[in-house]
């Protein structure tokens, strides 16, 4: 009857061990995000932040244009005056 007690004892202990590591494994597979928009916007921030997206090339582009087409104007203007 004593090696029965034992027994119990041991499972039951074993039994709280085991629900103690599965609710520290579930713990770590949780999220720190709580939803999927909120994940992606972290993710492009930090995208973002490291350079991956590279500067934006269309204003600096658009300025160039205007620029040169200032420049055409002002040369057809000097030569019809």
């Amino acid at each position: 009857m004593l090696a029965m007690s034992r027994s119990l004892a041991s499972h039951h202990s074993d039994l709280m061990a085991l629900d103690a590591y599965a609710a520290r494994a579930g713990a770590a597979l949780a999220c720190a995000y709580s939803s999927s928009a909120e994940f992606d916007a972290a993710l492009i921030a930090e995208r973002r932040a490291a350079g991956v997206y590279g500067p934006r090339r269309r204003r600096k582009q658009m300025l160039v244009t205007a620029a040169g087409i200032a420049a055409g104007l002002a040369v057809i203007v000097l030569l019809i005056v």
